[in-house]
């Protein structure tokens, strides 16, 4: 029989021309009931192409560390796996922002994470972080490192519960493809952002400014402020008494800040 190449859970594989899906599945995973064909879950029989990404699982069963990161290529468009799973992206500050930025990087597959921050876990953070009440406590740096390993087993985090200076910014982020500023102060933006920008010219910083309270969603934007410094927010709604930070626009912003990342990994302007 003519015979042709396609992708079986991420590992190229030599199949029968014209084969079904349900015939595939019955040859390599009889008990898959998760089955996705290039990057759509499959509900019916259909005859697979040349070149197929097709991922096979079993649902309730932890899939292996390979068959995980295989799961989470075939969800991605064409050709974005690879170079995100390669890149390094630093995060500084893990509140609201900075949680929900890594646990987005972290589903999207990026491969390592750099992470740092001195606080703990404090109840009136749940209102808007990525933690759990019997975190409450621990350092958030060793807190999400815990939740990103159950979210994703295959990134690679490393973590630093320290408070960031000037001296000690180029050193802890000496290897970071891309960096996030999400630490609460203006004073700590304003330091973190000089001191990166210093010792890093070339590589890009996203940063927040402008996203306390309830306002419209679409007020918080994406923009290039100079350089290599992008800028999340609307600009003006800082923290202040009678307007507090809460969940659902922290939200938005914090996965703007996650889109900008991924855009500028593949190469494309995050605005």
């Amino acid at each position: 029989f003519s015979s042709m190449e396609i992708f079986l859970n991420e590992r190229r594989v030599s199949v029968p021309q014209g084969i079904r899906l349900y015939e595939l599945r019955g040859m390599f995973h009889p008990d898959a009931d998760v089955l996705v064909v290039d990057g759509h879950p499959a509900g019916e029989d259909q005859e697979i192409k040349e070149g197929a990404r097709v991922v096979l699982i079993r649902k309730g069963c932890p899939p292996s560390t390979d068959q995980f990161d295989a799961l989470l290529a075939a969800r991605h468009s064409p050709g974005v796996h690879e170079r995100v799973k390669r890149a390094c992206v630093g995060i500084a500050g893990l509140g609201g922002l900075g949680s929900a930025v890594a646990v987005a990087l972290a589903r999207t597959g990026v491969g390592r994470l750099v992470t740092a921050d001195l606080d703990v876990v404090e109840p009136s953070n749940l209102n808007r972080q990525h933690y759990f009440a019997d975190q409450i406590g621990l350092p958030k740096a060793k807190a999400l490192e815990e939740t990103l390993k159950r979210v994703n087993p295959c990134v690679d985090v490393i973590s630093h519960p320290v408070r960031l200076t000037s001296g000690n910014i180029p050193g802890i982020f000496s290897r970071v493809d891309v960096m996030v500023e999400a630490l609460d102060r203006a004073e700590e933006k304003a330091m973190f952002v000089q001191a990166f920008l210093d010792a890093f010219p070339c590589r890009p910083l996203v940063a927040a400014s402008g996203i306390a309270g309830y306002g419209p969603s679409n007020a918080i934007e994406t923009r290039k402020a100079m350089g290599n410094l992008y800028l999340v927010g609307d600009g003006l709604s800082e923290a202040r008494p009678g307007q507090g930070l809460m969940a659902p626009r922290v939200g938005i912003a914090a996965h703007h800040q996650a889109n900008a990342v991924l855009r500028l990994i593949l190469g494309l302007e995050p605005g």
